[in-house]
């Protein structure tokens, strides 16, 4: 029998006018946000390509020169790869960084004393994150797959739902469907399952021809890993339209008009899809506000400063020692980097945590909830830009770990790391020094995103359960 009322559901809006609108508009949403990758990701592969070699070569000519020279200057800067799923979620990745810049001059004069100049060493240094990112619901200029589905198929959505009960009420159709031994739980369903395959369809169409035209293209190369997290994405475009069909099924088993029905939904759609995710992204980020620019070079200073002064009065008692003031040198330099590093780690948490709490609070919303779901699963967006940092933090301490280990393996070397006197002057093979390789991690970006899954799976239980209730307690 629930097939039986699915069946006839989904023939009634067969032959509406709004299945085919739908249908065209889905067709022409996914063609054009296959064309715009198309045009847009082999630039960014390009560029990333140009920039990674041109880092590498940089790394090259630095190891030829000298383990010191390497050591001291760095690798060099390590970009963000770019993700070949960005059409599903673009998550601002015009507004985040895609290079980490890895300095070893950040005064133009370092420590000096008794005439002797000390170059500051190779750390990290962090780029700021855009104040774009408080903005956590998609670009509507980006037309990509968090878009469609976020706006345009839960408004769909609605519009397939608001009067399945209401309008059969109008009708007196529910009364006749009613009067026969069908129980409502039963009605329900079906009605929700044809308007779900009614859905489904021209979606299904116009993703298979989305995909068909990206992957047949040379320029984009989708390997197992990325069909797998599409599939995941398709898995929850799925779990998301049913949220929405079941909140229109609540709303119009509420109401006894499919007008009254239809402006109710249209009022909660444009509340929580539209409204709470900027609202309250910009209400989160106005209570607390990281370290400024201003704050952050005035305690870069004055940690300099305090570091210089104390190591300065050591120097000075151990004048005359060259092997203790080379050692007083190397502890200089290497704790000014370590210094400088953790004040620009201490400067990105407060930014990430800023961003976090925008992020966190807007999940009260659907469409934001998806959002992030798409950009972690997309490769893209602020939790991959986490992912960024992490790769490059890790790759950091593999390259000073590189440095040391060498470093030993020269019998003429003090291994005193941080100057040129205590140090291996020997070149190092550039096929010996680790390269930045930035990868994604699809089982932790799988229990990244778990909690948050579940959370649409209740929302979307919940919504079922009170529309079940509603039908449950009208009277026909």
């Amino acid at each position: 029998m629930i097939w039986h009322i699915a069946k006839r559901e989904f023939h009634d809006n067969l032959n509406s006018l709004r299945f085919a609108l739908a249908t065209a508009l889905l067709l022409v949403l996914m063609l054009t946000n296959a064309v715009v990758h198309l045009r847009e990701h082999p630039e960014h592969v390009q560029q990333h390509i140009a920039s990674t070699t041109n880092a590498l070569n940089v790394l090259t000519s630095r190891a030829d020169k000298s383990l010191y020279e390497l050591a001291q200057k760095g690798p060099g800067w390590f970009y963000k790869a770019p993700s070949p799923l960005r059409f599903c979620a673009e998550g601002g990745e015009s507004f985040l960084p895609s290079a980490i810049e890895g300095r070893h001059l950040v005064w133009e004069m370092s420590f000096v004393v008794r005439g002797r100049q000390l170059k500051s060493f190779w750390r990290l240094e962090y780029p700021s994150i855009s104040p774009d990112l408080q903005n956590v619901r998609p670009d509507a200029i980006k037309v990509d797959w968090a878009f469609i589905i976020g706006y345009v198929l839960s408004l769909i959505a609605l519009l397939f739902t608001f009067d399945s009960i209401s309008g059969e009420r109008e009708r007196g159709t529910l009364r006749l469907m009613l009067a026969h031994p069908i129980p409502r739980h039963t009605v329900l369903t079906g009605k929700f399952l044809g308007a779900l395959i009614s859905i489904l369809l021209p979606l299904s169409v116009a993703v298979l021809i989305n995909l068909l035209v990206i992957s047949a293209s040379s320029d984009v190369q989708l390997d197992p890993e990325a069909w797998i997290r599409l599939g995941i994405i398709f898995f929850t475009v799925i779990l998301y339209t049913c949220l929405f069909l079941a909140l229109g099924l609540l709303v119009s088993a509420c109401s006894q008009q499919s007008v009254v029905s239809l402006v109710i939904l249209l009022l909660v759609w444009v509340t929580f899809v539209v409204f709470i995710p900027n609202t309250l992204a910009l209400i989160t980020s106005s209570f607390s506000s990281p370290m400024t620019s201003d704050e952050f070079q005035e305690r870069q200073s004055r940690i300099f400063h305090e570091l210089s002064d104390t190591y300065e009065a050591r120097y000075l008692k151990m004048y005359g020692s060259s092997s203790e003031t080379i050692l007083i040198e190397g502890e200089f330099v290497t704790k000014d980097a370590q210094q400088a590093e953790r004040l620009n780690q201490e400067y990105l948490t407060q930014q990430s945590a800023q961003a976090s709490r925008a992020h966190a609070i807007t999940r009260i919303s659907p469409v934001a909830i998806l959002q992030h779901l798409f950009e972690t699963l997309a490769g893209t967006g602020f939790n991959r830009h986490l992912h960024f940092l992490e790769n490059a933090q890790h790759y950091a301490r593999g390259f000073r770990a590189f440095i040391v280990e060498t470093d030993r393996k020269d019998p003429s070397s003090l291994h005193i790391v941080g100057v040129r006197d205590g140090m291996s002057k020997k070149p190092v093979s550039s096929e010996a020094v680790p390269k930045f390789e930035d990868t994604l991690n699809l089982t932790q970006d799988i229990n990244t995103i778990a909690m948050v899954f579940f959370t649409l799976v209740m929302l979307m239980f919940l919504l079922f359960l009170g529309a079940y209730l509603a039908f449950v307690g009208i009277e026909v």
